[in-house]
């Protein structure tokens, strides 16, 4: 084919995502996909019937570009019920086309051309690339390891006059860690007194385990008057599939994502927004989510007791760190790779969650998974 115009990449670094290269090789390889962030056991069965009802009661066009007034009613319940903040369902919450759409609009909306914005690393790899195209520039702070904590020292030293976003995700992807209440307080006296927008990435703000208990930015009246926070009802009911996501804020900075997210996306599927506006009035149908997923990580942290990977601690979210510098010196792309292979078990390497890349031989293992699957991948793992 013969390409007349030649075109300048707006993102000329940018390659093929590490998920879906894992994912494919996993394929090509029949390998347990433990690399890519998606359950594989069925959703609930009430809620596919109130998506089918949905639809044969003949609500299958256009919703509002604001989302379904009912869903965002519920969210707003949600919210209050959870972490006792008030959010106006009218003006202040937004559904969107899944978490990233709502984190990619957020941005487009409120980072201008040379604005700073701040960001973890490892980071999910969609962050900088969107600040990129807004015309920002993304200044990276690496987390602490082992714990991969946040240095707020660090984070006061490197904020300026062009810092314009900090952008948090807890529980965190990749790590698994989660922010806890002095975190929260920290980035509150931090950001008081200054223009900074916090952009809070929850969206696995239900899978939390061990006794800790998700700490919203919504929580800190000093960070919600400043903050978008981001969720995901694909996290959170295993339809990573349906893409359906919503942000909330005050009414000043949701005025601005609006602006960008009805030229975007416009508004999100309607019958499925109907469901689970329902599907959330039985507040069980998310409050058991987090000891399901505890105990699938438990499962998979004792079924691999007797193997050379080290886990790193976990506290959120469906993923688990392994260290395997006991099993190899390859870097962990490389011995990701080799995983896949020739065990037949993919997983995701750290590294490339980073600037520049922190070879710590760790991997990232996806236990959002039935039993069966859990057993045998921790069967191979047992026998490298």
């Amino acid at each position: 084919m013969h390409y007349p115009a030649s075109i300048s990449s707006k993102l000329p670094q940018a390659s093929t995502s590490i998920f879906s290269v894992m994912s494919k090789m996993a394929s090509d390889y029949g390998a347990i996909n433990m690399s890519q962030g998606f359950p594989d056991f069925p959703i609930s069965h009430e809620l596919i019937q109130l998506v089918n009802k949905y639809m044969n009661n003949g609500l299958n066009q256009y919703a509002p570009m604001q989302g379904v007034l009912s869903l965002r009613g519920a969210i707003t319940e949600k919210v209050k019920f959870l972490y006792g903040a008030e959010y106006n369902p009218e003006t202040e919450v937004t559904i969107t086309a899944g978490a990233t759409q709502a984190l990619f609009t957020a941005i487009m909306a409120l980072v201008k051309e040379g604005d700073e914005v701040i960001i973890f690393t490892p980071a999910y790899d969609s962050y900088a690339p969107a600040i990129e195209l807004a015309g920002g520039k993304t200044v990276y702070l690496p987390l602490q390891s082992p714990d991969y904590r946040i240095d707020w020292d660090q984070v006061k030293k490197i904020i300026n006059s062009k810092t314009r976003m900090i952008l948090i995700n807890t529980p965190h992807n990749p790590t698994g860690t989660i922010l806890e209440k002095e975190d929260l307080l920290e980035l509150e006296k931090i950001t008081n007194g200054n223009d900074i927008i916090i952009l809070s990435d929850e969206v696995y703000e239900h899978i939390v385990f061990d006794d800790y208990r998700h700490e919203s930015v919504s929580k800190y009246p000093g960070l919600a008057q400043r903050s978008l926070v981001v969720g995901s009802f694909g996290k959170t009911f295993h339809a990573t599939g349906w893409k359906v996501g919503y942000c909330i804020g005050p009414e000043n900075l949701m005025n601005e994502f609006r602006k960008i997210h009805q030229f975007n996306v416009f508004s999100v599927n309607t019958p499925i927004q109907y469901a689970i506006a329902e599907y959330l009035e039985n507040k069980a149908n998310y409050l058991g989510i987090g000891k399901m997923y505890q105990d699938k990580r438990n499962l998979f942290l004792k079924l691999i007791e007797g193997s050379r990977f080290r886990p790193v601690k976990c506290n959120g979210t469906y993923f688990q760190l392994l260290n395997y510098s006991a099993i190899s010196k390859e870097s962990d792309v490389r011995f990701a790779e080799m995983l896949t292979k020739e065990h037949q078990i993919a997983s995701i390497p750290i590294s490339v969650f980073y600037k520049n890349p922190q070879d710590e031989k760790v991997l990232r293992f996806c236990f959002a998974k039935t039993d069966d699957t859990i057993e045998r991948a921790a069967a191979i793992l047992n026998s490298i």
